[in-house]
């Protein structure tokens, strides 16, 4: 319990910072009167209007990728198993290549659509094709995702419009993004995040395997399709929105799993927690980098988090993968 307070603090500093750093920096006292002292100043304009509502949605997608990670290694039981190896991430970009080719994936809202709804539908072809066991799921997710990907590689050259509209979504980063209408994708994280909380105690029964699970009493089917939709809400609507992160669902519940000491329900609540700060650390350095223009936050995580896993095999060894 110590451990998640520490977290929370180290979250809500790294809320204060991403309100407060950027281009265009705002001191923390002037933040504080922006959110309850508005005055209409640039500043207070700064901070209401763009920082905060981006601030919320790294908080979401930050939770949302890290948690949705822990599931599909829980369920998976490969430490090194992340969302995409279901076909979200591949299923999103394939919809919204070809929402963008015809034409109805033109517009902010169009491309979040095209892209949950490309995510919910490659996940229940992989989950239909490899649904009798784990290892039948995750190949089937390996070789769909890249049929997925060589579709739309061959849409995106045969169009060079697709092509723009894919590049914007595909940097992966959270700027400009707090403009869009977040209110059904935020929503349907938070509920997924509140059902994962609640699948979270029978997922230590069945990470234990199939057969002690249904020992102890548990429905394996039930729960495992009860995963997979948490998963697929949860990366799904992040990568909908954010465009594809990939390093935060793979690292942060790797790193997690020694502090959890095998315990789904701890590793799925630090998930929740470590997500967001990861996010929001790569989110605010995105915009400092370079005294240019931002970086994407997606290079960032991948700087970040790249040498992270390294010395996590370096100091615990192949046996920690």
């Amino acid at each position: 319990m110590g451990v998640l307070a520490a977290g929370v603090v180290v979250l809500a500093a790294a809320c204060v910072a991403s309100v407060a750093i950027g281009a265009h920096p705002v001191a923390p006292g002037e933040v504080l009167r922006a959110l309850f002292a508005f005055d209409g100043s640039a500043d207070h304009l700064v901070v209401r209007d763009v920082r905060v509502p981006r601030t919320l949605l790294g908080i979401a997608v930050g939770a949302a990728l890290a948690v949705s990670g822990a599931l599909i290694q829980t369920l998976s039981r490969n430490p090194l198993a992340e969302p995409g190896v279901l076909g979200v991430t591949q299923g999103a970009g394939f919809a919204l290549t070809v929402g963008a080719a015809l034409g109805v994936a033109v517009t902010a809202w169009g491309e979040l659509v095209a892209a949950v709804l490309g995510a919910v539908l490659a996940t229940l072809l992989v989950y239909a094709v490899g649904h009798r066991s784990t290892l039948r799921l995750l190949l089937a997710g390996v070789a769909f995702s890249a049929v997925l990907q060589g579709l739309s590689l061959g849409i995106r050259m045969m169009s060079p419009d697709t092509l723009d509209r894919y590049r914007f979504w595909a940097v992966g980063s959270l700027a400009g993004r707090e403009q869009t209408d977040l209110t059904l994708p935020v929503t349907a994280i938070v509920l997924a995040l509140i059902g994962a909380v609640f699948l979270s105690r029978t997922l230590n029964a069945v990470a234990l395997g199939d057969a002690v699970a249904q020992t102890l009493g548990a429905d394996v089917a039930r729960v495992r399709t009860l995963t997979l939709v948490a998963i697929t809400v949860l990366a799904g609507a992040a990568t909908a929105v954010a465009g594809p992160i990939l390093f935060v669902g793979l690292i942060v519940p790797h790193l997690l799993r020694r502090l959890a000491a095998g315990s789904v329900p701890w590793l799925v609540g630090y998930s929740m927690i470590a997500g967001p700060i990861l996010m929001l650390a790569a989110d605010t350095l995105s915009r400092v980098l370079l005294p240019t223009g931002e970086v994407p936050v997606a290079i960032v995580t991948a700087f970040l988090g790249g040498p992270v896993l390294i010395w996590a095999v370096r100091r615990y060894g192949a046996g920690s993968l």
